[in-house]
């Protein structure tokens, strides 16, 4: 693993609290499909044909901790549709992870997993793998966004959108998790195309430098199907319970929680309105339906996105500049409808509740979603990930 080390440092010339800010870069126009363009091989390993991609990284340390944040950008190779994704570390590679099952050189141990359903949870000698942000791709962006290339595409673009965006951007603040991502790690970039255009990346870590307080980080669920697991649907059988034996006491404990809920079709459960529910030793911490209402905002990353025309009606200005009821036919996209937690083109904050203090030895994570069994094609699932982090005494 010692020849994947690549570490690309940049100094700014600016200063940020009287520091300077160091970047980075992870990965540059990379390649993400199936069975498609590998790009840099070098410095990459690629997985499942192409679909995950990931590098072993090591990045200044802090003794005395930095803010850090992740900085992302996709593009549409060719790839038409909205998909799933997750960037993500490895913290721990000397344990079980989703990159050695997906390399065949490790099974998920049975404590990792729920009826049938496995490496979704905290157990043996597994550890899920910690998630620095959820992502949905957009419809197409960047390689359909010339209209002059692809002219039927202006038919798609309502009035308010001037022209389609290139690319789609997201900066998470992930100092949280400064001592995750400091020192040497793993991160990947995991897709779920299955077009061998799929999409390019980049990726950048940027550290302050500034003074923070640490924190001790501790993922418990991932239900992301890294390695091919199957679609998760447990939670329309049963909730999905962890328990974790911490060494000693912690203080100041926060629960991080990332839902979306998927399955396509106008009854899936990425249509429909679930109640989450979460707890720790019994006590809900999270309670509530998960929901964007806000797609139509992102219409500008979405050119290839399908669309509708619906009749409405409008009181407005005549020929005759007279105000008045106008039946009128305007646009509706794919990417416009609400859905469970994310649009077309948006990344998906975690949930941050205060845990407090907890006990040293066992304590118990548990998640309820009243999520709807696969049926047919409808695949219905929720992608959850959750960490605590904390403070010891």
């Amino acid at each position: 693993m010692k020849s994947l080390i690549r570490v690309v440092i940049i100094l700014l010339s600016f200063s940020v609290y009287g520091q300077k800010t160091k970047i980075v870069e992870v990965f540059k126009n990379q390649p993400v499909n199936f069975t498609g363009i590998a790009g840099d091989t070098i410095h990459n390993i690629r997985l499942q044909d192409g679909r995950i991609i990931y590098k072993k990284i090591k990045a200044p340390d802090f003794e005395k901790g930095t803010d850090v944040f992740v900085h992302m950008r996709l593009r549409s190779a060719g790839d038409t549709w909205d998909k799933s994704g997750s960037l993500f570390v490895i913290t721990n590679p000397k344990k079980i992870n989703i990159i050695d099952i997906a390399e065949g050189k490790a099974k998920f141990p049975e404590a990792g997993g729920v009826s049938g359903y496995q490496g979704i949870k905290k157990g043996g000698e597994y550890i899920p793998s910690l998630e620095l942000l959820r992502f949905m791709t957009p419809f197409g962006v960047g390689h359909y966004s010339d209209e002059q290339k692809n002219p039927r595409i202006k038919y798609n673009r309502p009035v308010y959108v001037p022209k389609w965006e290139e690319e789609v951007k997201w900066t998470e603040d992930i100092s949280h998790l400064s001592t995750a991502v400091t020192g040497e790690f793993i991160v990947g970039v995991w897709i779920d195309t299955w077009t061998s255009e799929g999409y390019l990346v980049d990726v950048e870590l940027e550290y302050s430098g500034r003074a923070a307080k640490k924190k001790k980080v501790l993922p418990l669920v991932n239900t992301v199907y890294y390695a091919s697991q199957t679609h998760p649907d447990l939670f329309s059988e049963e909730d999905l319970t962890v328990d974790f034996e911490l060494p000693k006491n912690v203080k100041n404990a926060k629960l991080h929680y990332i839902t979306t809920g998927h399955g396509g079709h106008s009854g899936g459960d990425e249509f429909i309105k679930l109640n989450n529910t979460v707890r720790i030793n019994n006590k809900i911490l999270i309670d509530t339906i998960p929901w964007r209402d806000d797609c139509a905002s992102f219409r500008r990353f979405n050119p290839t996105s399908g669309v509708w025309v619906r009749k409405d009606t409008a009181f407005a200005y005549n020929e005759n500049r007279e105000k008045e009821y106008i039946e009128i036919k305007e646009r509706l996209a794919s990417s416009d409808l609400s859905r469970s937690n994310w649009c077309p083109g948006s990344k998906v904050s975690p949930m941050v509740k205060n845990i407090g203090n907890l006990q040293k030895g066992q304590n118990q994570l548990t998640i309820s979603i009243d999520g709807t069994p696969i049926d047919g094609d409808k695949l219905n699932h929720w992608l959850v990930s959750a960490y605590i982090t904390y403070e010891e005494n």
